[in-house]
């Protein structure tokens, strides 16, 4: 580990904050969102949050990749060109980096959210040929699981 990195603790019932959807986003109702972010990382590019919102209907932009657990209630996601589904407690979604979708939210909903800001394409490809790279010199060709920690 790093010199100065810390294993961080704390508990999801923190404060929520305020986390206002966009009024041109909002198509019907009138939605009340919050969020309580539980970690960040260090280089910025990695979030958790627990965000809920009170019924309503809104397109929803996604600028970064996120992948959502669904903890309490349920909600209706229409993609832009795409058939809609009802998602409920349990239930997990990922939204690329550049989707968009419609959500319904008939009475209430709370996710657990991971987001991440998606790497430049040539800064993913360089990433994945240090990666073949790597797995060619520690001796883990095709076929071979790499360790995820250590070396």
């Amino acid at each position: 580990m790093p010199a100065g990195r810390r294993i961080e603790f704390g508990r999801a019932e923190g404060e929520f904050r305020p986390s206002p959807i966009r009024p041109a986003w909002i198509l019907e109702g009138n939605p009340v969102a919050r969020i309580h972010t539980l970690s960040e990382s260090a280089d910025g590019t990695a979030t958790t949050v627990i965000w809920d919102c009170s019924a309503g209907r809104f397109n929803w932009f996604y600028s970064v990749d996120e992948t959502v657990y669904v903890l309490e209630g349920s909600v209706t996601i229409k993609e832009r060109s795409g058939p809609s589904r009802h998602v409920a407690a349990g239930d997990t979604i990922f939204f690329p980096a550049g989707s968009c979708a419609e959500w319904t939210v008939d009475s209430y909903i709370k996710k657990l959210a991971f987001l991440r800001s998606p790497l430049p394409p040539s800064l993913a490809t360089a990433r994945r040929l240090v990666k073949r790279v790597l797995a060619v010199v520690r001796g883990g060709g095709k076929g071979h699981a790499t360790p995820m920690l250590g070396g």
